[in-house]
């Protein structure tokens, strides 16, 4: 199979060191692809994940068998829906279903009009108007921007005069046109995980479950990020839980989408809030999370390709039932001094790609080679460092082991990735 890879972050990275594993590929293709990508795909630097029209014309020059879409913006573009209609199987919803993400107004709405349990909520443009709903809800105050933020649009605010400033920033083009309307939601109690689900338009099978840091510095303070690190399996996740939410919320989403003439291929993420009530929507993703792709990747036990395939195609009837090893996989990310706000880039990066045995992988996120050769930061997040261990404490140990070997003055990460399931329960 020739399969085209899109992207260039951790997540992205994580996708072609599994896809390349599969002996059904005899070319993988990324566009553009990230330096640590290079061991395991031919790259395409020159193609951005947001040009759909040069990422379909590629498609059709390699004659793709597959096109695996990684990042919400190309989902957004439209690109699946130009594959769709060039023949070219696509593992991604169109920009129709994609709005599960690219939209929390539309989200909300559906999951409203169909009775999936979610946070109560209202959707505003006008900073007068949004301020004076702020008297309909209780402190903390959850203010979301409505399209894409690269995962920084959420802000959790303590009182009323930090939910107004929220407001006015977003609303003020803090988030360009993503933040031209606002949704005020419900601050919702309890433990937040995310959960995976492979979907083919018409059916869905869970794909694991993993929890995210979202804060930027230790003891989950600081501002929202994309994601600080992440392991899996997540001790919230109970079967129970599982089932509810596979039941209550992964199911019907799916059925309803393609009742309403938009089915949904591809993977389905659901970040869910573990309540007195039970489990409850806390947004959609239209993709694998990032970090949470990255231990999902490493945890999978099995050839990606089928299932992948499978889905674009539009029928998992056929496709193995996924496969997870026993044991952790956590992966914390390493980010650029200045992260979230005004990542400091260009700051060279040493030891990232050594041998550090066969339980760690590091994937590259936001790094770039100079012409001299040398690693640095371009991005935000720069790198993730991912280990897999019989339980939590083993697997953490290895990860933190492996950053303290990468000499990396112009980065910094959290130090307590995975302390809730250190807790006991």
């Amino acid at each position: 199979m020739n399969i085209l890879l899109v992207g260039s972050g951790g997540r992205e990275h994580a996708l072609a060191w599994k896809i390349a594993q599969s002996p059904l590929v005899t070319r993988l293709v990324a566009a553009p692809g990230n330096p640590g990508m290079a061991k395991h795909a031919e790259l395409k630097p020159e193609i951005k994940a947001t040009d759909a029209e040069s990422l379909a014309a590629l498609a059709r020059e390699m004659k793709a068998d597959l096109v695996v879409v990684g990042p919400e913006s190309a989902l957004a573009e439209g690109l699946a829906d130009r594959l769709n209609a060039a023949g070219i199987p696509c593992f991604g919803p169109t920009a129709k279903a994609a709005q599960l993400e690219t939209s929390k107004a539309f989200s909300k709405a559906f999951l409203q009009r169909h009775g999936i349990p979610t946070a109560g909520y209202g959707v505003y443009e006008d900073v007068a108007e949004a301020k004076a709903a702020l008297n309909h809800y209780a402190a903390p105050y959850v203010i979301k921007a409505d399209g894409l933020a690269a995962g920084k649009g959420v802000a959790i605010s303590p009182d009323k005069q930090d939910a107004e400033a929220e407001i006015e920033r977003m609303l003020g083009g803090r988030f360009g046109s993503a933040g031209s309307r606002v949704v005020i939601e419900e601050f919702m109690d309890g433990e937040e995980g995310s959960l995976f689900a492979l979907c083919d338009g018409q059916r869905a099978v869970l794909f694991g479950g993993a929890q995210d840091h979202k804060r930027a510095f230790d003891g989950d303070l600081g501002p929202n990020t994309g994601g600080m690190g992440a392991y899996s399996p997540a001790p919230v996740f109970t079967p129970e839980l599982v089932q509810a939410a596979n039941d209550q919320i992964v199911q019907p989403t799916i059925a309803r989408m393609a009742e309403e003439g938009a089915p949904y291929r591809g993977v389905l993420y659901a970040g869910l809030m573990a309540t007195s009530e039970g489990p409850k929507v806390v947004e959609f993703n239209a993709r694998f999370g990032d970090p949470e792709c990255q231990v999902l990747m490493m945890r999978f036990d099995g050839d990606i390709v089928p299932l992948l395939l499978a889905c674009a195609r539009g029928d998992l009837t056929k496709a193995p039932a996924p496969r997870f090893k026993d044991g952790v996989v956590i992966t914390v990310v390493l980010a650029a001094k200045g992260y979230p706000d005004s990542p400091l880039e260009g700051s060279v990066i040493r030891g990232a790609d050594q041998d550090f045995g066969p339980h760690v992988q590091v994937f590259h996120a936001g790094t770039r080679k100079r012409d001299d050769g040398a690693l640095v930061a371009a991005g935000g997040r720069v790198l993730n460092v991912c280990a897999y261990g019989a339980d939590i404490a083993e697997a953490r140990t290895r990860a933190y082991e492996a950053v303290a070997k990468i000499d990396w003055p112009g980065g910094f990460h959290r130090s307590d990735i995975g302390w809730r399931a250190l807790e006991p329960r």
